[in-house]
């Protein structure tokens, strides 16, 4: 029997995907419990709709994060952190760093959209990434200096 998830579901599909299972798995236990319903041609033609929909909306964030990207490509943001005698840090800059130091500039992102190569562990100029669409990642500049 061919149904249509209504969630997503561990090792069968995602949301909205038409999936061949076995008829009293459907009815016994994907139906009542509103997982799933049945793929009737009327339905198919409603999820395509919302397919299309869905993919629209997608787009358009896709290219509102690339001009986001493009301005958040320029900015660059500065820790301050202290050393010892040789220069080296006492502990690394971390994700959660770099939003905050974010944040006094006015740009607020969450420290799991950041995403830096290597633990920063000395003072100098850094790329860091920020996830702003599954898709786009913008580079920013992190200086680390002493305080």
């Amino acid at each position: 029997m061919d149904v249509i998830l209504t969630q997503d579901i561990e090792k069968l599909g995602k949301l909205g995907d038409v999936v061949k299972v076995k008829d009293g798995f459907a009815r016994n236990y994907l139906m009542p419990r509103s997982l799933a319903h049945a793929a009737s041609p009327a339905a198919l033609r409603q999820i395509e709709i919302q397919k299309k929909k869905q993919q629209a909306l997608y787009e358009l964030a896709k290219s509102e994060a690339r001009d986001a990207a493009g301005k958040l490509s320029k900015v660059s943001c500065a820790i301050d952190v202290e050393v010892n005698e040789q220069g080296k840090l006492y502990g690394s800059v971390t994700t959660a760093d770099i939003a905050k130091a974010l944040a006094v500039e006015g740009h607020v992102y969450s420290r799991e959209d950041i995403t830096i190569d290597n633990p920063i562990e000395e003072l100098g100029i850094f790329e860091a990434g920020v996830r702003l669409h599954p898709e786009v990642t913008a580079k920013i500049r992190v200086w680390v200096t002493k305080r």
